[in-house]
């Protein structure tokens, strides 16, 4: 029989250890982008803002922000689950949306602030009636309840409502896909059509039946797509030259449906856009803006190419590092962002809307952002405990 003396010494079990997969450079940069883009498409009246990809097709940076918000939620919450299994994937789940419930909450009450101290525009229109809030501050008690049950969501507070309904129907989702790979794209699709046919509506203001801007069940659909095709569920097609045309054709036919110097010039594009609209509804998320953004997404990642090679080149690299940087603090940008627009229109009011007051302002909102991403990087890496 053999004994431990206390001289032996003591062999403590290993500990497998989680080996950490390096980020695909792709997500970080084109969400960094998508950042950047959101930035000018909340800021009132930008110039600049006639520019961006939305002018030009029927999807826009917010397909761009919820897809790639898909595709980042599989590596987190979808490996999770496959530890832990759906106890810790659905507390992992509500702790995040508590995380975005109350920056939701607080971003309302700082924009709410920022809007009444700003006063009036120069054409003496109030900043608080720009943002459809005359009602919240003229009797504020039953609108604090709504804001708090998020029945009262106006236009420009309605994407992080949305992002946590589609974040609690993951835990449904991956128990779908553990019964049947192909399950859960079946209940998307019949989440989808739904709100297509408006059969679920979430209010937005008590004393209306305006719904919110975004309807969770028709956007989930490119969330779950952009999530199960970094889980590998979904099959991402390969690079095909005749699928590189068909992409290459859908992009270029939908701009003079989109943009609008040529509608200005064609009653016969505006009356034929204006049939397409319940296929590019952005409420309902319309069929042909999923085709639209496919389109774009199939032509952009073939174009950085294998891995997002590209996007690490040594000549560019110092652009797309810092938009990586972005891409990863993307919730903190994001809600950064939507103070930092209203702060732009406010001061482009006063200083005019001419090029060089609008190419200060949109650039000085674009080191604002990245300095909030470095921020925000540098505290989430607690060097204190070093």
């Amino acid at each position: 029989m053999l004994t431990r003396t206390h001289s032996d010494p003591v062999v403590a079990p290993e500990v497998p250890q989680r080996i950490k997969r390096p980020r695909d450079p792709r997500l970080d940069v084109f969400r960094g982008v998508g950042m950047l883009i959101i930035l000018l498409a909340h800021v009132p009246n930008d110039h600049w803002a006639l520019w961006i990809p939305a002018r030009f097709g029927f999807s826009d940076a917010t397909e761009m922000f919820v897809f790639l918000s898909g595709m980042a939620s599989a590596i987190a919450f979808g490996r999770l689950f496959d530890r832990e299994g759906i106890v810790m994937l659905t507390a992992r789940v509500v702790q995040r949306v508590w995380q975005i419930y109350w920056a939701h909450i607080c971003v309302f009450l700082v924009i709410a602030t920022l809007m009444s101290v700003a006063g009036t525009k120069p054409d003496g229109t109030s900043y608080i009636q720009s943002l459809n809030l005359v009602r919240f501050f003229d009797d504020p008690a039953p609108l604090l309840i709504g804001l708090l049950t998020l029945s009262y969501v106006p236009n420009y507070f309605d994407i992080l409502p949305m992002y946590m309904v589609i974040l609690a129907l993951m835990p449904v989702m991956l128990l779908a896909e553990r019964l049947h790979r192909f399950l859960p794209m079946v209940l998307m699709v019949l989440l989808w059509l739904t709100a297509q046919f408006s059969l679920v509506r979430f209010p937005a203001e008590p004393w209306t039946e305006r719904p919110w801007f975004f309807n969770p069940f028709g956007w989930q659909l490119i969330f779950f797509v952009g999530f199960f095709l970094m889980r590998g569920t979904l099959v991402a097609p390969p690079r095909n030259r005749w699928l590189m045309t068909l992409a290459i054709v859908i992009v270029l036919t939908t701009i003079p449906f989109a943009w609008y110097r040529i509608l200005d010039a064609s009653q016969f594009l505006r009356d034929a856009a204006h049939a397409l609209l319940p296929l590019t509804d952005k409420t309902l998320f319309g069929l042909l803006r999923l085709v639209h953004f496919l389109a774009l997404a199939y032509i952009a990642v073939h174009a950085v190419g294998v891995g997002g090679r590209r996007l690490i080149h040594p000549v560019i690299y110092p652009v797309t590092r810092v938009l990586m940087k972005v891409g990863q603090q993307s919730l903190a940008v994001f809600i950064t962002g939507m103070v930092v627009a209203q702060m732009i229109g406010i001061w482009l009011d006063h200083a005019g809307r001419t090029p060089l007051p609008t190419a200060i302002a949109n650039l000085a909102g674009f080191a604002l952002l990245i300095a909030t991403a470095y921020l925000v990087g540098w505290f989430k890496a607690a060097p204190w405990k070093t």
